[in-house]
């Protein structure tokens, strides 16, 4: 395996920051937040040649998601008059089709799958236009792949890709009714009972949580937090290593909500239901969790907050204050 030099290294860095300003002014412009001195100072963040190429990449990318939502809306097809029957022109039409059902230029391979991990199943795949799939613990994953796109759906768990760029043939995560599409990066997506995030180690990704959000943009090293029951989606910064680090088998937090962190441990844990009461819901918890040792975590939270867990008859394990 070819090492990355410390210049390669500061400047995967120095892109991904840039991506990251790309996307929070892209964000700020199309919301007309920008006030007077904010369009100056965006005028001279604009000028340097890279910052350019990122902003017109996210806009870009705005524009390629809007197009797909367009040839998405069902069109209502024209009345038509009976036509005469004209062999001949029925067979160039014929032969028209078949023109334009050819592909053009270097074939492309249709391939489907489907991927299961269990308890403790890490698993990876390499798919054949060169992307990389790591599926986490309890995770089912389709994959199709056509001539003119690429979809993986996350029917539940986790997932951590990197994509093979593919301007002509973008790639897109579908989870329940949420998408994310991508062309060339790397991120991961976890769906569970409570949550759908999304977190972006490299490059950009547009996210649109369900059909009555907006789409939002994400650069490196942001994360956007989406809530099934309050519908309201919050973003966060983190490192690049705080990306799909279950993949090393420990995961670390820091200042996580309780409810949040005892979502994604319930996906290491899927035999007994973990529930959180609402008085503790929103308490802040920093440490480390062995994704193959889960209840060391869930034995050791009464030392960390002030809570209890209480196992009902049925199950189910709740944590509640410890007063």
């Amino acid at each position: 395996m070819n090492r990355l030099s410390d210049t390669d290294a500061l400047d995967i860095e120095d892109r991904d920051a840039i991506d990251a300003q790309a996307a929070s002014w892209f964000a700020r412009n199309r919301n007309n937040d920008a006030g007077r001195a904010d369009r100056k100072a965006f005028a001279a963040w604009q000028a340097e040649p890279a910052h350019a190429r990122a902003y017109a990449e996210f806009e870009q990318l705005w524009a390629d998601l809007a197009q797909l939502q367009q040839l998405n809306k069902p069109v209502a097809l024209p009345k038509r008059k009976p036509s005469v029957w004209r062999p001949a022109l029925a067979v160039a039409a014929a032969l028209l089709c078949a023109i334009m059902a050819t592909p053009i230029g270097a074939p492309r391979e249709l391939y489907h799958t489907q991927v299961a991990a269990h308890a403790k199943g890490l698993r990876t795949l390499n798919l054949p236009d060169g992307s990389t799939l790591y599926v986490n613990a309890n995770t089912r994953v389709r994959v199709e792949f056509t001539a003119y796109q690429r979809i993986v759906h996350l029917d539940k768990g986790q997932l951590y890709l990197e994509v093979a760029a593919d301007k002509e043939r973008p790639l897109f995560v579908q989870a329940g009714e949420a998408n994310v599409r991508v062309v060339g990066t790397g991120f991961d997506v976890r769906r569970s009972q409570q949550q759908l995030v999304v977190s972006v180690a490299h490059g950009q990704v547009a996210f649109e949580p369900d059909a009555k959000s907006p789409v939002t943009l994400l650069g490196a090293q942001q994360r956007a937090i989406f809530s099934y029951a309050k519908g309201t989606l919050q973003q966060q910064t983190l490192t690049a290593e705080e990306v799909a680090d279950w993949r090393s088998g420990h995961l670390s937090f820091r200042n996580r909500e309780l409810v949040s962190l005892i979502d994604e441990l319930s996906l290491y844990r899927p035999q007994a239901p973990l529930q959180v009461s609402n008085a503790v819901a929103h308490l802040k918890v920093s440490g480390n969790l062995d994704v193959n040792d889960p209840d060391a975590l869930l034995n050791a939270l009464p030392a960390l907050l002030p809570v209890k867990t209480v196992a009902s008859a049925d199950g189910i394990i709740r944590i509640e204050p410890s007063k």
